[in-house]
């Protein structure tokens, strides 16, 4: 754990340490850094008195084997089970959207996997769990196209469920979903390093794709300017949902270390990693987590004995007087094709597997029955 403790008053003092490491790269790249009055940050700072739970999830892939089980079902709440009033119980929820939902649209050429879920199900499934936004910045949201795309956002939306990372141009794909989790205002960026095709242009739809390491000058730019824009807001977090890293790898390569620590200096509260279909570290630099990989929270997927990719779990952030507090790690597990809280065989294997893959973090991992719980100040 990170020796520098930034578990004071949530917003935004986070800018005054922010601004060295972003002055640095803005040196070269011609940018300001981001910048802020004392009087701004003190205007900014969550009252005191604030008390929240937001839940972080990693993929829930609503495609294929789950799509024909949940389609015609009574009640597609069902899919997340007992934990349905875990997660509607929380001020916010946020996961990755591993699919497109619709019912049109035309396969991507070339490509070996394709998800696509039925929107008459599949939203009110999302709105059954309380779910504020969704990650759309991922390899899988355009296999069926730019129309499946667009039905996949204009369901979201007619819903009010937020979404972030892919759009009918650049522009749309690289902007923040701004959305309200009980007391908090919250921004979610979206981005995206796998494939690369998926990548939204000027005039074109895609995904807000961007090589998620600093030696990507283009990737430094467009983050420093985008989150100038979101410090310019009154919010209380800043979320940075990213699909990175390969599959089926246990641990986060050392570029993601260190963008993930970089994308927290420059006022980044929360990086909520996804890809690698299993369960992955925590980290806490200064006083803010660094979720490398949340998992798979629901699909269809064949279990690798050895990693068990139907094992993760629900992250859930607490704040405790205005300050960021703790995360709660409460395990979860996937079975026919849906989400239920661990059995008492699965908790010790999900407590054992998180300790081993925090140990090169120094993270404190504290258990609570069922539950692990990291402290954030330090």
């Amino acid at each position: 754990m990170d020796g520098d403790d930034r578990s004071t008053p949530t917003r935004r003092q986070v800018l005054a340490s922010a601004a060295p490491a972003a002055a640095a790269f803005g040196g070269c790249l011609g940018l300001s850094a981001p910048t802020a009055t004392v009087e701004q940050r003190e205007r900014t700072g969550l009252s005191a008195s604030v008390d929240a739970r937001v839940g972080f999830a990693g993929d829930a892939m609503l495609g294929r084997g789950v799509d024909e089980r949940w389609r015609d079902a009574d009640d597609p709440a069902g899919i997340w089970g007992p934990l349905a009033t875990r997660l509607r119980a929380l001020d916010g929820f946020v996961l990755n959207l591993e699919c497109c939902l619709s019912t049109r649209g035309e396969r991507w050429p070339d490509k070996t996997y394709y998800f696509r879920g039925d929107p008459g199900w599949a939203v009110p499934a999302l709105e059954a769990a309380g779910t504020t936004c969704v990650s759309l910045g991922n390899n899988h949201v355009l296999d069926f196209g730019a129309t499946a795309l667009a039905d996949t956002r204009r369901s979201l939306s007619a819903a009010g469920i937020g979404h972030a990372g892919a759009g009918p141009d650049w522009d749309a794909a690289i902007e923040p979903a701004f959305v309200s989790a009980g007391p908090l205002d919250v921004a979610v960026i979206g981005l995206s390093e796998r494939w690369q095709e998926y990548r939204a242009g000027a005039d074109d739809p895609g995904t807000a794709y961007l090589p998620l390491t600093l030696d990507s000058p283009e990737t430094r730019r467009t983050v420093t300017r985008l989150l100038d824009r979101i410090h310019e807001a009154d919010l209380d977090m800043v979320v940075a949902s990213l699909h990175w890293g390969p599959n089926w790898e246990e641990y986060p390569e050392e570029a993601h270390r260190e963008f993930g620590r970089w994308l927290v200096e420059q006022g980044v509260d929360v990086v909520h990693g996804h890809s690698a279909h299993v369960v992955q570290g925590v980290e806490v630099h200064r006083g803010r987590p660094i979720f490398y990989d949340t998992g798979d929270v629901v699909d269809d997927y064949s279990v690798k004995p050895e990693l068990r990719n139907d094992r993760s779990f629900l992250f859930v952030l607490e704040l405790a007087d205005g300050r960021f507090d703790a995360v709660r790690l409460q395990p979860i597990e996937i079975d026919d094709e849906a989400v239920r809280p661990a059995t008492d065989e699965a908790i010790p294997w999900l407590h054992e597997t998180m300790a081993s893959r925090c140990d090169p973090f120094d993270t404190t991992l504290e258990p609570d029955h069922e539950d692990l719980v990291i402290p954030l100040d330090g």
